[in-house]
């Protein structure tokens, strides 16, 4: 399992984190890992981006330590192609109301909210940015949709950076 961390802070409670994931071997699914690669290489203030190819139970410590999370990850997404944001709590749900499934292999976002929520008694502010993808095919290149879902997903997590300083 790939987990690449850098940290912009030294504070130990951090403004935002980042968690972009997916399998960067599949096409598409590569989406969240190349997010956060741009975000480090622009080296925002008070932001950690991690990029990983599973959700997992681990990073709830990330997550406690954060006032904001961003989940970042490659969706075959019907009717757009266009990034959609979603707001997400530790009920296992999105806040629009739909059951999301709990711990296996990886986690889910809420999942790990929830069990942040039950480690530390408290969750970050989060949001989970859904990529439009196509082709999860081992060993192909991006798509040109995720290539310009990189690009809408950089501007959606500035916006939502710059949201949470005010």
């Amino acid at each position: 399992m790939t987990h690449t961390t850098h940290r912009f802070s030294s504070d130990p409670t951090l403004a935002f984190v980042v968690i972009g994931y997916g399998n960067p071997h599949r096409g598409d699914d590569a989406i969240g890992q190349k997010v956060v690669a741009k975000l480090q290489a622009l080296n925002p203030p008070n932001l950690e981006a991690c990029s990983v190819t599973y959700l997992t139970p681990e990073l709830s410590s990330k997550l406690a330590r954060a006032n904001v999370a961003i989940f970042v990850d490659a969706c075959k997404l019907k009717h757009t192609d266009t990034v959609q944001v979603k707001p997400l709590n530790a009920s296992g749900t999105e806040t629009t109301g739909s059951v999301l499934p709990a711990f296996g292999h990886s986690c889910n976002p809420c999942s790990l909210l929830a069990l942040t929520q039950s480690v530390s008694g408290h969750f970050p502010k989060a949001w989970w940015v859904e990529v439009p993808a196509q082709d999860f095919t081992v060993g192909h290149p991006l798509s040109t949709l995720a290539e310009r879902g990189i690009d809408q997903a950089l501007k959606v997590i500035a916006d939502l950076v710059d949201l949470g300083t005010h």
